[in-house]
C-alpha cells in the first residue's frame, strides 16, 4: 500500500493513532520493514491526507502520530455503469475503478451476466469495501466511490437512469461500427461498460434512448478489466 488509511476509531487522542489490525501492522512490519521513527504517508477514510511518525511498532500494534492537512486528489466526474463481471474478475475490477478515482459505479444486470454471479460473497457490502479500500491504498485517497447494485437492467434504465445521467454526457462502450471514444474530455461523463461478449442490441438501444450514445475504441475486443482502465484513460 502507497498510503495507510485511518479510521476515527483508530485515534486515540487528535493527533495519536494507535493500529492493531493484523493487515495494516503486518504491512509496516514485512512489506515496508519500518520502524520506530520512520515516516509514512497517511490519510483518513472520508477526509484529509497527510504523514504520520512512528512512535513504536512491533508485530502486534503500531503507534502513529499523525499530521492531516493535504485534501485527497480529486474524483473523476464519471458515473461509470458496469455490467456485473464474473466474481474473480470483479474484485480486480473495484480495486481499478477506486485507484482511478471513479466517482460512482453502478454494479448493473445484463442479459449475459451469468444469475449466479448475483450469489457471490463478493458482493456484500464488506467485501465491496475491502476491494475499494485496495484501490485507495494503490493510488493515495482517502474517499471511496459510491457503490449503487441494480439487479434489473430496464426498470433501471428506464425509471432512473435519465436522471442518474442528467447534465452529463453519456456514452456506452461497445464494440461495432460506430465512432471512435474520444478523448480527455472536460465534462461529467456517464459510461456504460457491458460483460463479457457486449451488451446485446435490446441493451444498447434502451441505453440509447437513455440519451447514451454508443462508441469504440477498435477492432480488437477487451477484457472488462482492460476495457475500463483503456475507457477511462481516454475520457480523462
Amino acid at each position: 500500500m502507497n498510503l495507510i488509511l485511518l479510521e476515527a476509531a483508530d485515534f486515540t487522542v487528535a493527533d495519536e493513532v494507535v493500529l492493531r489490525d493484523p493487515r495494516r501492522v503486518a504491512h509496516l512490519c514485512d512489506v515496508h520493514q519500518a520502524a520506530a521513527g520512520d515516516r509514512m504517508r497517511v490519510g483518513l477514510l472520508g477526509g484529509l491526507m497527510g504523514t504520520a511518525h512512528i512512535v513504536a511498532l512491533d508485530a502486534s500494534q503500531a503507534v502513529l502520530r499523525v499530521t492531516l492537512d493535504q485534501p485527497p486528489p480529486a474524483k473523476l466526474p464519471l458515473t461509470l455503469l458496469l455490467a456485473l463481471p464474473r466474481p474473480k474478475m470483479l474484485r480486480r475490477v473495484l480495486q481499478t475503478v477506486s485507484a482511478m478515482g471513479v466517482e460512482r459505479l453502478v454494479l448493473l444486470n445484463s442479459y449475459r451476466v451469468e444469475k449466479s454471479f448475483w450469489q457471490t460473497p463478493f458482493l456484500e457490502a464488506a467485501a465491496i469495501e475491502e476491494q475499494l479500500r485496495l484501490g485507495l491504498e494503490q493510488a493515495r485517497d482517502t474517499v471511496l466511490p459510491e457503490v449503487i447494485i441494480e439487479k434489473r437492467f430496464k426498470p433501471f434504465v428506464e425509471d432512473r437512469l435519465p436522471a442518474l445521467a442528467a447534465g452529463s454526457r453519456g456514452l456506452v462502450g461497445h464494440p461495432g461500427d460506430y465512432p471512435a471514444c474520444p478523448r480527455a474530455l472536460g465534462e461529467r461523463v456517464t459510461l456504460a461498460i457491458g460483460p463479457e461478449g457486449g451488451w446485446i442490441p435490446y441493451e444498447v438501444t434502451k441505453l440509447q434512448e437513455a440519451g447514451l450514445q454508443p462508441v469504440q475504441l477498435g477492432e480488437r475486443i477487451l477484457r472488462v478489466e482492460n476495457a475500463v482502465p483503456a475507457l477511462l484513460a481516454r475520457l480523462f
